[in-house]
């Protein structure tokens, strides 16, 4: 197992004082604007786009994913379980991650609370007609029962190591109450790595933490969430970034190596750099401390995003993107020597609660309006 390891933080709030408009670019970038590329659509969560595949796929929260293909919003949905899916709050379909060689096995899978509120992972297969899924191919990978309406994480996504990874959260409620972010019996509070092209549904890794134990969830990759809203990897630096939602007072950034698993992020023992649990003792041995963070006097609620690795703005290469969903402001960071630097708040126009952040197949970052809008990052004019 690889070890525990903390890492330093930088506490965002002071760096990028100023809000939505202060900061400003990096040196060598003149300015940068988001630039609409879709609209009308219903609580987007998630984009997502397959390798060498113009296209966009967009997640809408009450079920459907939808398609922009040469810059129109196609009118039929290419997947539609609005039946099969309970919608509303923090709940309802919540991404969607096309397998590594999706070109050739038509293979996707999604996160969606049922209508029991649970979290189903399902996999999918395209149908004869690129721009559509067939519905009938439904197979269930996992299932979570999911105790309260919130917290539900909702994340699916390849990692650079072919095998799929997923956010669940502590399963909701205020503090935590079931104790599940700490409990390594139970999935809830912890990111998930699964074989999904061994024995069906899912084999476990021969390289998980807890692979073979009896007393573990061998599913456990890392432990200690609260609610990951969206994680990413920097595959050029070969990081994994998590964006954890927070409690009381900090929302917060991790980041550590892509292949250290068994960490621990310290939910509920810890919200960000804060001792939660007094009772607990607080022990930050062997806690990753996160590499940024901010306080509730900046924003409720962290939209983690990407690490920017395009070609159309090459002075913004490697800064991480995130924001904040309630108050709609747009920042990033520089991660290098262990530490969060170079903090900038982006003057953006204003497009509301940003939901989620996607890339498209070259690497170019998008912004998603839980509004309804979906937004490219372009240089300004």
């Amino acid at each position: 197992m690889t070890p525990r390891i903390p890492l330093p933080f930088l506490l965002l709030a002071a760096a990028c004082s100023g809000g939505p408009s202060g900061g400003g670019p990096p040196a060598g970038e003149a300015n940068v604007r988001l630039q609409r590329v879709a609209e009308g659509l219903q609580s987007p969560v998630h984009l997502t786009a397959t390798a060498g595949d113009a296209r966009l796929f967009i997640v809408e929260q009450p079920g459907r994913i939808r398609i922009v293909r040469d810059g129109a919003l196609l009118p039929t949905p290419f997947l539609d379980i609005t039946e099969k899916v309970s919608a509303g709050g923090e709940r309802g379909l919540l991404s969607v991650a096309f397998h590594p060689r999706y070109a050739s096995s038509g293979f996707f899978f999604v996160n969606y609370t049922d209508t029991r509120g649970d979290t189903r992972i399902e996999r999918y297969r395209v149908s004869a007609d690129p721009d559509r899924a067939d519905p009938a191919t439904a197979q269930l990978v996992l299932a979570v029962e999911q105790p309260y309406g919130n917290h539900n994480g909702g994340l699916v996504a390849f990692g650079p190591d072919g095998k799929l990874y997923v956010g669940m959260g502590d399963g909701g409620g205020s503090g935590d109450p079931q104790e599940t972010g700490q409990d390594p019996a139970r999935l809830l509070g912890k990111l998930l790595r699964l074989d999904v092209d061994g024995a069906p549904p899912y084999a476990i890794p021969a390289d998980n933490p807890y692979a073979g134990r009896t007393d573990r969830r061998p599913e456990i990759w890392a432990m200690g969430v609260r609610n990951p809203w969206r994680f990413s990897w920097d595959r050029t630096a070969n990081l994994l970034y998590v964006a954890d939602v927070g409690q009381n007072r900090l929302e917060e950034v991790n980041v550590v190596p892509a292949g250290a698993g068994g960490l621990n992020y310290g939910w509920d023992v810890m919200e960000g750099t804060d001792c939660f649990e007094p009772s607990s003792g607080c022990e930050r041995a062997g806690l990753v401390l996160p590499a940024a963070e901010y306080t509730h006097s900046d924003g409720c609620s962290v939209t983690g995003g990407f690490v920017y690795r395009g070609q159309d703005l090459p002075a913004l290469r490697g800064h991480y993107f995130y924001a904040d969903y309630c108050q709609g402001w747009i920042r990033s960071f520089r991660y290098a020597d262990g530490a969060a630097t170079d903090a900038r708040s982006w003057a953006l126009q204003d497009v509301g609660n940003v939901s989620s952040f996607g890339e498209d197949a070259r690497g170019e970052l998008y912004v998603i309006s839980h509004r309804g809008g979906v937004y490219k990052l372009v240089a300004g004019r």
